[in-house]
């Protein structure tokens, strides 16, 4: 685990999860960390991200945890993938707008976007969610190409690997989960990534390839799950037409609301 006292962090998404796993990381090695949630923050608010990371002065790290999925493809409401874009991928850019200044002025810094297997692959249910994901992926290494002349690197960790974080449970009632990592395996991978020097930037991590290329995030699942790894490369041509395993946690609005 790197020293990073002295270090001054932000986390989206802390209230459970993923991004309270990370937080709790984070300040396991020394960082003060001001982590937000949708409690204390609507990250949908560009003005409200941008006043919270603002307010806090200097920031050395920041990971874009949070993420919000509806469930609908062509159908979707507008209404509601608008809200997936603009949690899960404007809230990141303006994140990075408003840490980044900072961060050139001390030549230093360090941010981690945090993606899904639903980037490259097709499921179905989630494409708005699929879509805010891989402009996530294309946000990292565009940022990377940018921001090295100051070294702040710029990295992507792509969850391909079952991990129990709150929004997987909510939309998967009643679904098998020994086979499952706890949330801290994920964390584990992230601060992996932020104890690499400046030059490490740019990448698009699988977390199932990085566990396996660099002997971390030792499973914590109650069965070990077997199968072929995941996609790494965007899927190309006709996936094959099958049921949605997700589920809708969020009721329906009044009419004409969710358009």
């Amino acid at each position: 685990m790197p020293d990073l006292t002295g270090k001054v962090a932000v986390v989206t998404g802390t209230a459970h999860g993923i991004g309270a796993g990370i937080a709790a990381a984070l300040e396991a090695s020394g960082a003060r960390v001001h982590g937000c949630d949708r409690d204390t923050v609507d990250v949908s608010d560009a003005r409200q991200v941008a006043d919270f990371i603002g307010g806090i002065g200097r920031v050395d790290i920041l990971v874009n945890n949070a993420a919000i999925t509806f469930i609908g493809d062509l159908d979707i409401p507008l209404k509601r993938h608008d809200l997936v874009m603009e949690v899960n991928l404007r809230a990141p850019l303006i994140a990075c707008r408003t840490a980044v200044p900072g961060m050139q002025k001390r030549g230093e810094g360090a941010i981690v976007n945090v993606s899904s297997n639903a980037a490259l692959y097709p499921h179905p249910g989630v494409m708005s969610y699929g879509i805010s994901k891989i402009g996530l992926e294309r946000l990292t290494v565009d940022l990377a190409k940018q921001l090295q002349p100051w070294s702040i690197a710029v990295n992507c960790f792509r969850i391909d690997v079952a991990v129990a974080s709150e929004g997987f449970v909510a939309n998967t009632p009643g679904v098998d989960r020994s086979t499952w990592e706890p949330c801290e395996v994920a964390a584990e991978g992230i601060m992996w990534m932020l104890s690499q020097p400046p030059t490490y930037s740019g990448r698009l991590e699988s977390m199932y390839a990085l566990r396996h290329r660099e002997g971390i995030m030792a499973s914590r699942a109650e069965v070990q799950r077997e199968g072929p790894p995941p996609v790494t490369e965007l899927f190309s041509g006709l996936a094959p037409l099958t049921e949605t395993t997700f589920r809708e946690p969020y009721p329906p609005g009044p009419e004409g609301e969710a358009r």
